[in-house]
């Protein structure tokens, strides 16, 4: 049985220059970070020029540090989401193979990873500028989804990441599989559940009911959002081959007829922590 839809034959490179015989291509994946990011960065600069939607009426930082922490986020992403990949996914590849591991244009990020890296980040850049860490995490958080709806929709331009074997009618036969299989898009589920969805979530939550007042919240509703996003995606997205713990499912994590991926074990605490944070931030506020 044929997958119904073909997949769309789009070259992963936008455009490829050879100067001096070193060949230079800019990707669609480069191109969703800086696109994202872009975004991203105006999505907080409308917000912190709107005093109105802040704490007594005054933002935690200005347009000019916005721009200053853009960077420190830029750096907490490559980095963290490097490590993370190193660290969470390939361990032991890269133990052995120290010097791949800067070697990023080879591809290999993890979404957890980066996050940690801008949690890291964001606070250092915080604490040197005395600006309040939750409100900077309200504002980073409202800038993240843009980035991972067009992080996904690259995934998927580069038939990577791609679903377990389905016979949906929207499946699709990815060209990078060796198998053959007609697959769920699940890069696209993550793009539209992870980006799409929580960033109309969190712009309704901030310009019309206006979270950025409870200091916190909206950071926790992005935390457990991608989250519960994430975690429903991963039923329907590969798992990685290393963590093919001697059971045909390929879960990180095996119980009888049920298991966690890797994905979906980073998740939790990233649930848990969203939800906590969120309730803690509107009671914190309501009793202020």
């Amino acid at each position: 049985m044929q997958a119904v839809l073909p997949f769309p034959e789009i070259s992963p490179e936008i455009v490829s220059v050879t100067i001096f015989g070193l060949e230079l291509a800019l990707r669609w994946y480069a191109l969703a970070y800086i696109v994202g990011i872009l975004i991203g960065w105006r999505l907080v600069v409308m917000a912190v020029n709107r005093p109105r939607l802040w704490p007594h009426g005054e933002a935690p930082m200005t347009a000019e540090q916005v721009e200053e922490l853009l960077t420190w986020v830029i750096l907490g992403v490559i980095i963290g989401g490097r490590l993370g990949f190193v660290f969470f996914y390939k361990p032991a590849y890269y133990l052995e193979n120290p010097l791949e591991i800067p070697m990023i244009w080879q591809g290999g990020m993890a979404f957890h990873g980066g996050l940690l890296g801008v949690i890291i980040a964001g606070g250092v850049f915080c604490w040197r500028n005395g600006i309040p860490m939750l409100s900077a995490a309200d504002a980073l958080a409202l800038a993240a989804p843009p980035g991972i709806l067009l992080g996904r929709i690259a995934n998927f331009i580069n038939a990577e990441l791609w679903g377990r074997p389905s016979y949906v009618p929207w499946a699709m036969v990815f060209p990078t599989d060796p198998l053959g299989l007609p697959r769920h898009p699940s890069q696209l589920y993550e793009a539209f559940l992870e980006g799409f969805v929580l960033m109309v979530v969190l712009i309704c939550l901030v310009w019309v009911r206006r979270s950025l007042h409870e200091p916190g919240r909206t950071a926790g509703i992005f935390f457990a959002g991608y989250g519960i996003g994430r975690f429903i995606v991963e039923w329907f997205r590969e798992s990685d081959p290393q963590f093919y713990l001697g059971n045909p499912y390929g879960y990180a994590v095996y119980w009888g007829e049920y298991g966690l991926s890797m994905g979906q074990l980073l998740s939790l605490p990233m649930i848990a922590i969203g939800l906590a944070l969120a309730a803690w931030a509107r009671r914190r506020a309501a009793y202020a």
